[in-house]
């Protein structure tokens, strides 16, 4: 039995979840409210660095990651560690999302946070009140509980593989699965 969505969990593509912007993918809820849910996507990141994506942005070595189909011209952003960004709204202890983009181009500035602490995203994933619920029930989604040190992962390209294996043993058998089933 996997847990039910909330602000904070995660949500893991089913190996037979076939679209494009969603395969394999692990999905951070940073919103889940009788209004929908926004998330973004944690393991697809881009060739880029923030700094090269906004301009009049400091230098500042953060990838930035595909968030999600809806609004792929949005920029949005996680960091772990304490609340230092006003407007930020905490997801779980010691993750915040958003903020000012203001203090935190003075915060890069003057060097007083880390890029590993942060994820930017080009775009977000997005779905109207109860259809991460019917998704679930056509077994597109699983739901998880995530830590800290997952969705800050250095491997992103294998975090989808090792969350499911960290789930047991039924959930390392869907971790296995070829992607393309017809080569086997």
């Amino acid at each position: 039995m996997t847990e039910k969505p909330a602000t904070g969990k995660i949500l893991i593509s089913e190996p037979f979840l076939n679209d494009p912007n969603f395969k394999r993918t692990i999905i951070l809820l940073t919103e889940h409210s009788e209004e929908g849910s926004v998330g973004f996507v944690m393991n697809k990141p881009t060739d880029y660095r923030i700094h090269e994506v906004i301009e009049d942005f400091p230098e500042f070595d953060a990838v930035v990651y595909y968030g999600g189909p809806v609004q792929l011209n949005s920029l949005q952003f996680i960091y772990k560690g304490e609340d230092l960004i006003d407007g930020s709204i905490e997801i779980m202890p010691g993750l915040y999302w958003g903020g000012s983009f203001d203090i935190l181009k003075t915060l890069i500035s003057a060097n007083a946070v880390s890029p590993r602490d942060f994820r930017f995203f080009l775009g977000y994933s997005g779905w109207v009140d109860g259809q991460i619920d019917d998704e679930i029930k056509i077994n597109s989604w699983i739901v998880s509980r995530t830590t800290i040190e997952n969705i800050f992962s250095a491997e992103p390209d294998k975090l989808w593989r090792e969350t499911l294996k960290s789930m047991g043993k039924k959930f390392a058998l869907l971790a296995s699965f070829p992607e393309n089933p017809s080569v086997n």
